[in-house]
């Protein structure tokens, strides 16, 4: 039998049809569901057959959601026996050549190649998906094992090169993003991060043309504070250059 009698699904390694095509198939009389109340008690839900929904087109073109049921093809090729309509016969005989064509040899090893095929690839998915996220897990880990690695308080010139800025244009993003503001030529933490042990002070000394020694104060970053940056930055879509795919 070339001519499909039915539309005949396949999951999960199973061969299945409409509950209501084999129903109207069969030209039974009667309301779908006192068929269903009346035949599918015989048969074991969720083995032999399993809900589902189906959608058929009313008069005014719209689409309404209808109960319907996929069963395997020993309950169908049952219930068309069950049935004793004309058509009956007929079906049996198509779910029995189904059935003959799904356990010849030559397709159980067939099947067990395709799915052994389809694993494969699942699996090569998952795995490059893996290796993807632990790239990129590696990479944010680089940066973090930077900061928590150096314990020395660090100047802002030396962070923004970290992530590929001038020091002018870090502090001033620094300040963009509501961490610090200019008071006196110095760069300091608004109030809401101050206190928090994120910076220190370093002097630096200078000699100028006339030979007289100064020390002008310099805002350093701690470890703490480092990782404070980080966090803020990379929640405004900021990352250092070793975490920027852009950049080989």
């Amino acid at each position: 039998m070339n001519n499909e009698l039915i539309k005949v699904t396949v999951q999960n390694d199973q061969q299945l049809v409409s509950a209501r095509d084999l129903y109207k198939g069969l030209e039974l009389k009667g309301r779908f569901s006192r068929w269903v109340d009346n035949n599918f008690n015989f048969f074991t839900k969720n083995e032999d057959f399993y809900k589902c929904t189906a959608s058929t087109v009313v008069g005014n073109g719209a689409k309404r959601e209808l109960e319907d049921y996929v069963l395997t093809i020993p309950m169908a090729k049952q219930l068309a026996m069950m049935a004793r309509t004309e058509k009956s016969k007929l079906y049996r005989e198509y779910f029995l050549d189904l059935e003959r064509k799904w356990n010849d040899p030559q397709n159980v090893v067939q099947r067990a190649m395709d799915i052994l095929h389809s694993e494969n690839l699942q699996l090569k998915l998952e795995n490059k998906s893996l290796n993807r996220q632990l790239e990129e897990s590696n990479k944010k880990a680089s940066y973090l094992d930077v900061i928590l690695g150096t314990t020395d308080a660090m100047v802002t010139t030396q962070i923004a090169m970290d992530y590929g800025y001038s020091a002018i244009k870090f502090n001033k993003l620094l300040h963009q993003l509501g961490i610090q503001r200019k008071v006196n030529g110095q760069w300091i933490l608004y109030k809401a991060y101050m206190g928090k042990k994120y910076t220190t002070t370093k002097l630096r000394t200078y000699t100028d043309k006339h030979g007289k020694d100064h020390a002008k104060p310099l805002t350093a970053w701690t470890q703490k504070g480092r990782r404070l940056i980080y966090d803020i930055l990379k929640e405004n879509n900021v990352l250092p250059l070793i975490e920027r795919e852009d950049i080989a």
